[in-house]
């Protein structure tokens, strides 16, 4: 096993694996009085083992969770024992950055800020990246190989001076030192054909920080964004979402811990995998109308870019103030060109049917997909039969999402209940079930404004006393 930066292959996908290290970095308006700015680093983070046991953090066993002292990626492959496995580890360091104005017998003095002509300083967190890799065969993955890594410490100090060149304070930013290790191992699936499972598991092994710590302070020895891409030579990986019929049971024993593993790169790619502990689909792409992270992927990029294109000037001179890449985003905001932030707007990535103008019930004056625009299509009081039993707003089911193509975030509801909110139609003539889930604490604001789940009739079952079909 041997640590190697040079692989081309897991370079290719790195975009959306940036948009994964730095997602909730820096969270609009940019700035560090913001208060959703005030808590970070809120995915993959691998916290200190002793301090993640006093905090209770050791048993939570499920990918997205926040932190937690390890991570564990399990996912199948095919390859003969002479295939080689690269996986590259990837985080961010956390870096402290403290203002500090020159006092006068010399020495320094932390303060909030410094200003320095139309310059200012404010002291924030950063955070550098950090990348590993690891290779070996898949021969030698037959048993554990581990690879113990030691991420040094260290201090930069950037010097402040007046218009005159006398010194007025500095910039300091430090870094803690970083103890992990990555585990990888090869072994038989059970499966009718040839199988194994890759296990990657990545664990925070820092010895350094007392349990109780605060978290600002543990955050200087944790691992942030913890992430890992691999690939295999000569070999393929199995989707966990969409496995082959014979794989499906293989599949269903991969233990995934802290992270969910999908398949990587170009669709049809099969020799990568990314395991993010944001859960992804198979091929996640960044959108090609994209100019750049702004540090929030669940959001819209012309949203974005039109708020803070609104920031005011003294707002933009504290989130310039705050971290570099806050200021990168201003500056590539300030200075795009009409046709980009056009090309925000909106794509069509596929056209399919729709319901013409002169169907039964439709009204011509009203775009289709508005409510009430076809008088045959109540989601409110519509029907849809399942296994006997007539299913409509009030039923209650319990939700058996498909093994195969499904929805990764529905994965984790299988054998919930669920109260059914509404029966729709799709376009294409599918029926769907709107649901919302038994025990969900944010269930009457899901549905007050409409955000429901949705499942097809085959993935649901109906409970006992619902209403039996004639």
């Amino acid at each position: 096993m041997r640590t190697d930066r040079s692989s081309p292959r897991l370079a290719s996908v790195e975009a959306v694996a940036d948009a994964i290290l730095y997602e909730g970095y820096l969270l609009y308006p940019y700035r560090r009085s913001s208060g959703k700015n005030r808590v970070r680093w809120q995915f993959g983070v691998l916290v200190p083992p002793a301090w993640g046991a006093a905090h209770g953090l050791v048993d939570r066993g499920v990918a997205g969770s926040a932190e937690s002292p390890w991570q564990q990626t399990e996912c199948l492959m095919e390859a003969p024992d002479t295939a080689t496995v690269r996986v590259r580890l990837r985080f961010l360091h956390l870096q402290r950055k403290v203002a500090e104005r020159r006092t006068a017998d010399g020495g320094y003095q932390p303060v909030d800020r410094i200003e320095v002509g139309d310059r200012t300083e404010l002291s924030f967190d950063e955070a550098v990246p950090r990348e590993y890799d690891v290779e070996a065969s898949v021969g030698d993955l037959r048993r554990d190989r581990r690879l113990d890594l030691r991420v040094p410490g260290g201090e930069d100090v950037e010097p402040l001076v007046d218009d005159r060149g006398e010194p007025i304070g500095r910039v300091v930013r430090r870094r803690w030192p970083l103890s992990a290790s990555v585990t990888v191992s090869a072994a038989p699936a059970e499966a009718p054909f040839p199988l194994l499972r890759l296990r990657i598991r990545v664990e925070n092994t820092d010895g350094t920080t007392p349990p109780d710590s605060a978290r600002d302070d543990a955050l200087r020895c944790c691992l942030l964004a913890a992430h890992t891409l691999a690939t295999v030579s000569r070999g393929r990986f199995m989707s966990l979402l969409d496995p082959p019929e014979w794989a499906t049971r293989a599949a269903r024993e991969c233990r995934n811990e802290h992270t969910f593993p999908v398949l990587a790169g170009e669709p049809g790619t099969v020799d990568m995998v990314l395991s993010s502990p944001i859960i992804l689909y198979d091929h996640p792409q960044i959108a090609p109308e994209s100019p750049g992270d702004l540090h929030d992927a669940t959001e819209i990029d012309e949203i974005l870019s039109l708020r803070t294109l609104t920031l005011s000037d003294a707002e933009k001179r504290e989130a310039r103030a705050t971290d570099p890449r806050a200021a990168a985003i201003l500056d590539r905001v300030d200075a795009m060109p009409p046709e980009v932030l056009e090309r925000l707007h909106g794509a069509i990535r596929a056209l399919a049917p729709v319901r013409r103008d002169g169907d039964a019930g439709a009204d011509p004056q009203r775009p289709w997909w508005e409510p009430g625009a076809d008088a045959e299509i109540a989601p409110d009081s519509d029907t849809v039969l399942v296994a006997g039993t007539l299913l409509t707003r009030g039923s209650r089911v319990r939700l058996r999402p498909r093994r195969r193509g499904t929805d990764a975030h529905d994965m984790f509801l299988d054998g919930r209940t669920a109260r059914v909110e509404q029966v729709l139609l799709d376009v294409d003539g599918s029926r769907f079930l709107a649901v919302t889930v038994d025990d969900d604490p944010g269930a009457e604001l899901h549905q007050w404004y409409g955000r429901l789940r949705h499942f097809r009739p085959e993935e649901v079952e109906p409970l006992a006393g619902e209403v039996t079909a004639p």
